[in-house]
């Protein structure tokens, strides 16, 4: 099974792409799901389908034709398969302090539960062997981030707080209920929490496994849309995801020769050129802007023919390996990057605002930093078996 994870910032067209990568897949003969992971889905409106005949199916996939379905996780759905102890115990304590019922029940939908049940229905999926690719239209990048770290804190949870937190609180319940101003939890509340864990089990092996999953990044040409897609690529590779591809949606085609774009086809000029330096070696795809907008299976169809060529896989397996990697050694900071083609002496180092510039030769690498390494600077450096390693050390 593939996975394919479609993210960028809110209003990017990501939805778009997703959605008609998985129109083309199922052209090609691969049983697809298309599954949105934004709590402000949109997919269905992508494919402008009736929002009654649609939402009276939400919370499983709905069938677009035969090899393609798609999947709007519906929180409430969810919470009465999945999370009923876990909110059922939220509601009650927040009932204590005086709010209304369906306040509450607003309330106890806590920040990841769509994240985790849309995870734990890729994992059944791949279990099930049900469909060739999924594709994740995510939500934008901040939560992207947390759609993909939350099998690691979960588990970190259950192995370090978990048991001792059930076996305290059933010591002392019986006590405490006598004098708190709210019940404890329940065990019930603590065999919910065990069992969502089981669900998610494997699927963190799952996301970082390079030959499964693939993260594609979406773009405009725009400067504040570029900084976002730059942040998330330095945080999927902090995180051990192969992100495979840029996809730079909206550019102007050619034929805008009219006076009134030419201030936003310089612009546009300069930041592709700034993409194509940024992400290399990743491939980055242009996407034109349409005279229209994209909605509709139909007009979905046309973005599909202008996204791949004809004979691309979009579920083929582009780059397996981060162009370069972050690590904690002996108490100080590396960078490794990969420079296959890099001799000793060619290689130039400095820094600028959150970002590492690597010169080799005439070509020139920026790579951003994460948060616990931007205010470091580069010392030493090596370059052994073709992979460059930079120390980084307090200024």
């Amino acid at each position: 099974m593939r996975i394919l994870l479609f993210s960028g910032k809110g209003g990017v067209g990501k939805t778009s792409l997703a959605a008609a990568t998985g129109l083309e897949l199922s052209r090609l003969g691969y049983r697809t799901l298309v599954m949105s992971v934004d709590p402000a889905h949109s997919l269905a409106d992508a494919f402008d389908l009736e929002t009654e005949l649609f939402h009276g199916k939400t919370g499983d996939p709905y069938t677009i034709n035969e090899r393609l379905a798609i999947h709007e996780v519906n929180i409430q759905k969810e919470i009465k398969r999945h999370w009923r102890e876990i909110s059922a115990y939220v509601i009650s304590v927040l009932r204590t302090t005086g709010i209304s019922d369906v306040e509450a029940e607003e309330l106890a939908i806590l920040p990841g539960m769509e994240e985790l049940s849309a995870l734990m229905y890729v994992n059944q999926f791949r279990r099930e062997q049900r469909y060739d690719v999924i594709v994740l239209d995510c939500a934008p990048t901040a939560e992207s981030m947390r759609f993909v770290s939350m099998p690691t804190t979960l588990e970190w949870y259950m192995k370090h707080i978990f048991a001792f937190q059930r076996g305290l609180l059933k010591a002392v319940r019986p006590i405490a209920n006598r004098v708190a101003p709210f019940e404890l939890p329940s065990d019930d509340y603590f065999a919910n929490i065990q069992n969502l864990f089981g669900r998610l089990a494997g699927i963190d092996e799952l996301l970082e496994d390079p030959q499964i999953t693939s993260v594609r990044l979406v773009t405009n040409p725009e400067r504040m849309v570029l900084s976002e897609t730059q942040r998330a690529f330095v945080y999927f590779t902090l995180h051990g995801l192969a992100v495979d591809g840029i996809l730079v949606n909206r550019v102007l085609p050619p034929e805008v020769t009219d006076a009134y774009f030419q201030e936003w086809r310089a612009s546009q000029a300069r930041i592709l050129e700034e993409i194509d330096a940024y992400f290399a070696p990743v491939p980055v795809k242009r996407i034109p802007l349409f005279t229209h907008e994209v909605l509709g299976r139909e007009r979905l169809e046309e973005l599909a023919r202008a996204l791949y060529t004809t004979g691309e896989d979009p579920a083929a397996i582009g780059r397996t390996e981060a162009p370069y990697t972050f690590a904690k050694r002996d108490g100080h900071y590396e960078i490794r990057l990969q420079l296959p083609f890099a001799a000793k002496g060619e290689v130039g180092l400095f820094k600028k605002g959150d970002e590492l510039v690597v010169e080799i030769g005439t070509l020139r690498r920026h790579i951003g930093l994460p948060t616990s390494m931007a205010g470091l600077s580069p010392g030493r450096a090596k370059l052994e078996n073709r992979i460059l390693t930079v120390e980084m050390k307090e200024s």
